[in-house]
């Protein structure tokens, strides 16, 4: 009995100290704790990918285990917070350019439309731009001639210039609108290839809210010393954005008791699919590549940059004004649309303006205010003909 012990313990010896050649093997043909890996994503990155898609119809986020973090916070803001929807991401103020009211932007969608400005702005505004740094890089080195003959060859093309203000209408909105771009289409092609990998093993071997009719004209822009101002002007369509910016964080709202008892439902269905997932012992490689999809389906989705239409609320690209200073594009801005760069001067000028500049708006003011009168006066006629 005893050399029959010696050899069985001297075995389990030899099986416990295996190489680590065929531990590595053995790792990459069955991969073990693949939920080391899958887990990697958490909730926040679902929570965006969700705000991105959200709408009418379905909300095409691919699976990954990053849902059941998403799960147990989306308890938390339904129940504590009575929102579902996070915080924006990109900071940016909303402007009404004809009460001048200012509001600091508490909406996912607005934040984006701002963030993500330089990918769907009109060609136009690059070409009026790259003109304006042009002239700028011109004027510097003038400047620098005039003060030292010979240095203005060694000043560097600037990256940044005066203001550049964008003028868009708004489109016909379309309110839950999900639009149909490649951030939604990779969502059901990943969902329809994860449900493709999940099947073979089991078939090799058998196991297993909107505003409308308003007349109002926007102005977005992240603050003082941005590049960019974006004008939308709604004449009677489009979504009100001055509401919209008050978002739920700022307005008292209530989830639903049919929202959260589903939310609670899900979170628990989520917690017990994993559970039953890390049961799974063979064949974890078809769960990783499964898993490991979601992962990237819902990273691109939640930082994908995406066209305002695609939000519902399209734009139509009306004009550009942008001039090497940002007071002349203010000026330039008022003379054209007023009440519109008056608008933006508190945020781009807080403190106290020039003489020169003082009188130049207090000229901008009356030249409205008699426009305003006027306006009013043929309105009254009109009223009394008829």
């Amino acid at each position: 009995m005893a050399p029959r012990l010696l050899f069985q313990r001297a075995s389990a010896t030899i099986q416990q100290n295996e190489p680590p050649a065929i531990e590595f093997s053995a790792q990459w043909k069955n991969p073990s704790d693949v939920f080391s890996v899958l887990l990697i994503l958490g909730g926040d990155v679902i929570n965006r990918a969700l705000a991105q898609l959200a709408g009418s119809g379905i909300c095409p986020v691919a699976f990954s285990f990053g849902w059941v973090a998403y799960a147990i916070s989306a308890v938390s803001a339904a129940v504590g917070e009575n929102r579902l929807m996070p915080e924006p991401d990109c900071t940016c103020k909303v402007i009404n350019a004809k009460s001048r009211y200012e509001r600091e932007n508490t909406s996912w969608i607005i934040g984006r439309v701002v963030r993500d400005f330089e990918s769907w702005r009109d060609p136009k505004i690059g070409k009026a731009l790259d003109a304006m740094l042009e002239q700028k890089w011109i004027e510097n080195k003038q400047r620098a001639e005039s003060e030292n003959p010979g240095s203005g060859l060694a000043i560097p093309k600037p990256s940044q210039g005066g203001l550049c203000v964008s003028i868009y209408q708004a489109g016909d909105p379309e309110p839950g609108h999900q639009g149909r771009d490649m951030a939604y289409w990779s969502g059901l092609a990943v969902a329809v290839l994860q449900l493709a990998i999940a099947a073979i093993p089991c078939g090799i071997w058998g196991r297993l809210g909107h505003y409308l009719d308003h007349d109002k004209t926007f102005v977005l822009v992240r603050g003082n010393g941005s590049q960019h101002a974006i004008v939308i002007r709604c004449h009677g369509r489009g979504l009100d954005l001055e509401d919209l910016a008050a978002g739920p964080l700022n307005v008292d709202v209530h989830t639903t008791t049919s929202t959260r008892v589903t939310v609670v439902a899900l979170a628990f269905l989520w917690i017990a699919l994993l559970i039953t997932a890390s049961g799974i012992q063979e064949n974890t490689w078809f769960l990783l590549a499964v898993g490991g999809l979601g992962i990237l389906q819902n990273l691109f989705a939640a930082g994908q940059a995406r066209d305002p239409a695609a939000f519902g609320m399209p734009l139509i690209f009306e004009n550009v004004i942008v001039e090497t200073k940002a007071m002349n594009t203010l000026y330039k801005v008022e003379e054209e649309y007023p009440g519109v760069g008056r608008s933006m001067v508190d945020t781009f000028f807080p403190g106290h303006l020039r003489p020169e500049e003082k009188k130049m708006w207090e000229m901008y003011e009356a030249a409205a205010a008699a426009s305003k009168r006027l306006s009013n006066h043929n309105n009254n006629q009109i009223i009394e003909r008829r």
